[in-house]
């Protein structure tokens, strides 16, 4: 006779700190340098196309661990905050990659938009003097040029 094992209906339990989970950017199959440029690139782009002003791309791996790039954009109103961040939820929905987080869509003047190895910032001009995230990334290298969208033929 054999027997089934018994299922325990103990609640599982939490790992202790020393096995903590790993980070949400850890979990899922990591993508490829290349891959994580070619979406920050798609970000870049998507942010050109609805107008945002001063796009700027900061790399952030060589100085914090939390997550490769911070793709900043700024908006001169609301809507403008908001169709940037559609523009990029869009452009990489396309491509079969998926936001972990979306902060701030609703007030609209601070929106970010997390993929785990690169965050997309689209905010008001005025937000972005008062939290200058440049400022307090100023140690982050500045690779914008890296992924700036080709100039139009004339």
């Amino acid at each position: 006779m054999t027997l089934s094992p018994r299922k325990s209906s103990a609640a599982p339990t939490r790992p202790a700190d020393s096995e903590a989970l790993p980070s949400p950017r850890r979990t899922a199959v990591r993508a490829t340098p290349a891959d994580i440029q070619a979406r920050v690139r798609e970000a870049v782009a998507a942010a050109h196309d609805t107008k945002a002003e001063n796009v700027r791309v900061r790399h952030l791996e060589p100085v914090t661990s939390f997550t490769d790039y911070f793709v900043i954009a700024s908006a001169t109103n609301e809507r403008q905050v908001q169709a940037i961040a559609n523009a990029v939820e869009d452009r990489l929905l396309k491509q079969g990659v998926k936001p972990l987080h979306i902060e701030g869509y609703t007030s609209a003047q601070w929106v970010l938009l997390d993929y785990g190895d690169f965050l997309v910032h689209a905010l008001l001009e005025e937000r972005r003097d008062y939290y200058a995230l440049e400022r307090l990334w100023r140690d982050a290298p500045e690779v914008t040029a890296d992924f700036a969208p080709p100039e139009p033929a004339s």
